[in-house]
């Protein structure tokens, strides 16, 4: 069955789930709403690319958790950024987070703007974890 879920360490937006999970057999699939980098509080953090790319996948990592998944179990990411040319700040941030020995496949697109002029960065997950 198709589940609908929020992870309580991690600021809910009224209207939409953080992650649906998809069972299929002995595995199932994590698709992440794209994250963003508020605080549990709903708070900004950070004013570059770098720091908010920081919060965002400290967000992927405690939605991931909630599903008893972790962040190597992530095949694609969605990366949304207002300024293709602070993708090395990206980049550098992520390889915190990402297994560098079995990178995700991964799509990078430079956007005219998100939701908020004072987010330079949104990052959607699709993850797959054995039962």
């Amino acid at each position: 069955m198709i589940e609908f879920k929020n992870s309580e360490k991690v600021f809910q937006i009224k209207g939409l789930s953080q992650v649906v999970e998809i069972p299929l057999g002995n595995q199932k699939m994590l698709l992440l709403s794209g994250q963003i980098p508020l605080n549990q509080k709903g708070e900004l953090t950070g004013n570059d690319v770098k720091s908010q790319t920081v919060q965002i996948f400290e967000n992927v990592k405690a939605i991931l958790e909630s599903c008893n998944a972790s962040l190597n179990d992530i095949v694609k990411l969605g990366i949304f950024i207002t300024d293709i040319s602070k993708i090395a700040d990206y980049r550098e941030a992520r390889d915190q987070y990402i297994n560098l020995e079995t990178p995700p496949a991964s799509t990078l697109l430079e956007v005219k703007g998100l939701f908020r002029a004072d987010i330079f960065i949104e990052i959607e997950v699709t993850a797959v974890v054995n039962n």
